[in-house]
């Protein structure tokens, strides 16, 4: 299979944007290298290798102090690759897993001793082929008891449909790249009108990162900055932020992280909702 090009830009500039201290890239991930940790058979795409050598180097460089890893699709269910990362640094990192949903308690258990805190249903067929709702719901159940919760990966025309199914899970949920709207269709659409009152239940929190992906203007992304800054505002304690790092699956351009950081004052314009967004929620969430 083809080998993609690297997805990340290869000289991040120094942001202007210096965050708290304690702050957390609450979404990124690892590829490979490949020949320790072989990538997935059934992978829609084969990545550049991203190792952990350069994920520590890209968070001294945009000055932040912990790491939370989301298994990445073409590593499949197969989690050597991100634990390795959490072995490496235990203390700052921590992981959200995909699993088979007939894995053991046992290796839950042992993951969660790693420092692991959730798994990750991705719903993106273009990307995966999803488990059944039934099957996602029964692993939620067994994931609760061990306080994690779920990270869902759907987009904007599914939101309907996953919904009810999202509310009756035991657990929070937290909810990738805000749902992927339609940056297009403006923040007053009837779409965000109706993901943001999703958000009104208190069991979901949302990323508010990755404008790179959603964004119809390019860099620095100004289209995608009302919808992040909305929901920073309205749910100030139910956000997270991450870089995306390296930027899985991209093909419009190399986002610069240094970029990335220097939107957060445009979509967290207080201090306050800084520090909520980069240190109290995932702390709460992924460090207590």
């Amino acid at each position: 299979m083809r080998i993609d090009p690297p997805t990340w830009h290869p000289n991040p500039s120094v942001p202007d944007y210096r965050p708290p201290a304690g702050a957390v890239d609450a979404h990124c991930h690892v590829f490979g290298p490949g020949d320790v940790f072989p990538y997935a058979p059934e992978r829609k795409y084969t990545p550049s290798d991203a190792g952990k050598e350069k994920l520590f180097a890209l968070r001294r460089h945009l000055v932040f102090a912990r790491n939370v890893l989301v298994q990445a699709s073409c590593h499949g269910r197969d989690n050597a690759a991100m634990l390795d990362v959490l072995a490496a640094d235990p203390e700052n990192c921590r992981g959200i897993a995909v699993v088979d949903p007939a894995i053991t308690d046992a290796a839950l258990a042992d993951m969660n001793g790693k420092g692991v805190r959730g798994v990750r249903f991705n719903f993106v067929k273009r990307l995966v082929d999803p488990d059944p709702l039934d099957v996602s719901a029964r692993l939620a159940a067994r994931i609760a008891e061990l306080g994690w919760h779920v990270i869902v990966y759907f987009e904007a025309p599914d939101c309907d449909e996953l919904a009810p199914f999202l509310k009756t899970l035991p657990c929070d949920v937290v909810i990738d790249h805000m749902g992927r709207p339609d940056i297009a269709a403006g923040v007053d659409a009837p779409g965000f009108q109706a993901f943001c009152g999703l958000m009104e239940n208190e069991k979901f929190l949302v990323k508010v990162g990755c404008p790179e992906r959603l964004t119809k203007a390019g860099p620095p992304y100004d289209d995608v900055a009302p919808f992040a800054r909305r929901l920073v505002e309205r749910f100030p304690d139910r956000v997270l932020w991450g870089t995306d790092w390296p930027h899985p699956n991209m093909k419009s351009h190399q986002p610069d992280d240094g970029l990335l950081v220097d939107r957060i004052p445009v979509i967290a314009p207080t201090e306050a909702l800084r520090r909520k967004l980069l240190v109290d929620n995932p702390v709460r969430l992924y460090f207590a």
